[in-house]
């Protein structure tokens, strides 16, 4: 692969507001498939937006009719705001397009960066992004005083943690030792090249996550790198770090299409 030439668009008092940045996509998105500049990658921090993928259910919006931009990726609903670091991968892909090896390796790009923190992360099978692994479930505290077979979330289909406090609640899985999300992923390919990206969440408040059923995902929660270390850590310190991986694993990335049975046998 070539070069990657990363953007820093905006942050903290110069945060970009997402239709900007999407129009900004659209733009490098273009001028990408016409070769006339190398992947790109746009950096930034948006002002708080929930933002719904093709597959958001209407259950999983605001109650409170909180305002949703419904974009053309994929995945479902999550909230973007200060504290969480956005990136856009613009990168061309041959075909046939493998959508699924492109996610994975901005998800190694992002597990490398926790590492270099000091926080070890990982994937979990059937759901993309970036995890933090809780306890196992027979060793995770009870909910108001609840054993985990009364839990509603293990036997109610209908159960809404938007409704039901702050002890269900997506910002609090920590205290519950459960799996939490730090990153999510949320991609389109059109004309072979990549659109939207990823959001880690570095030091954000992790509330604006309670109004929503993040990512569509009911028995797990939300996390931040500084939440998960204890500590502050300023974007402007993830910044050169999440460069770092991110150019290993785009610009050393093998992007042969993959072999298929019939290229295989001939």
């Amino acid at each position: 692969m070539g070069e990657v030439r990363f953007v820093r668009m905006g942050f903290g008092a110069e945060a970009v507001e997402y239709l900007q940045a999407w129009e900004e996509q659209r733009q490098v998105h273009a001028a990408r498939f016409a070769d006339e500049i190398p992947d790109t990658v746009l950096l930034l921090e948006h002002p708080p937006v929930y933002t719904a993928g093709r597959r958001t259910a209407d259950s999983e919006r605001p109650l409170d009719g909180t305002p949703v931009i419904d974009v053309d990726r994929g995945g479902k609903i999550t909230w973007h705001g200060p504290g969480q670091l956005v990136g856009y991968p613009i990168q061309k892909l041959p075909r046939p397009v493998d959508v699924v090896a492109h996610v994975r390796r901005l998800e190694e790009a992002m597990i490398r960066t926790c590492a270099e923190f000091g926080l070890e992360t990982t994937r979990i099978e059937g759901r993309s992004g970036v995890w933090v692994l809780g306890d196992p479930v027979e060793q995770r505290p009870s909910l108001g005083g609840l054993s985990l077979d009364l839990d509603p979330r293990m036997t109610d289909d209908e159960f809404d943690p938007r409704l039901n406090g702050p002890e269900y609640a997506p910002s609090n899985a920590g205290q519950r030792r459960e799996d939490r999300k730090l990153a999510q992923i949320g991609v389109r390919v059109s004309k072979g090249v990549t659109m939207h990206g990823f959001a880690m969440n570095i030091n954000p408040d992790t509330t604006w996550f309670d109004r929503i059923i993040p990512c569509g995902i009911r028995d797990a929660g939300v996390t931040s790198l500084a939440a998960e270390l204890g500590r502050d850590v300023p974007i402007a310190d993830v910044l050169p770090v999440i460069e770092k991986h991110l150019r290993e694993v785009l610009e050393g990335a093998d992007l042969r299409p993959r072999e298929t049975e019939a290229a295989a046998s001939a």
